[in-house]
């Protein structure tokens, strides 16, 4: 990649970090982590699981002790509860609760929704690419902080 194409790249992050920006205001006291962490959680339970902290660390790819604190604030928020294990006491769960749910509903699931139907002419493979040399981008550059 030529030095000028790198220059293209970045801006078009920059353009990228406006975009999110663009997304829905969220409600006092609600952030993009909390949806973010919400969206994972909600993923999971569908799928069956009893979520555990270390679950949610191995989806983001985030440190357990940074996804313990964001947890026990979402739980004083009510977005999430937490249960121990009646088997082993060790085995904390999480689980969204309703409030958590319909947060879920509003900014992930409706939202990316009527997105879906405006962006429709972006095929899964340009997609994929974008999201591979994004991904590739953030490698070299972390390696570089």
């Amino acid at each position: 990649m030529t030095k000028e194409k790198i220059k293209q790249v970045m801006d078009a992050c920059y353009q990228a970090k406006r975009v999110r920006d663009m997304m829905p205001k969220l409600p006092n006291g609600v952030t993009p982590t909390h949806i973010h962490y919400l969206d994972v959680i909600t993923k999971l339970e569908l799928d069956g699981a009893d979520v555990k902290v270390s679950d949610i660390s191995d989806e983001l790819g985030l440190p357990r002790s940074g996804v313990t604190k964001t947890i026990n604030g979402m739980e004083q928020l009510g977005f999430v509860e937490k249960k121990t294990s009646d088997a082993d006491g060790r085995f904390v769960y999480i689980r969204s609760t309703q409030t958590g749910r319909d947060l879920v509903d509003k900014y992930v699931d409706e939202y990316f929704t009527d997105l879906e139907e405006m962006l429709r002419d972006i095929t899964d493979e340009d997609a994929d690419i974008m999201i591979a040399t994004i991904e590739k981008l953030y490698d070299v550059m972390s390696k570089r902080s």
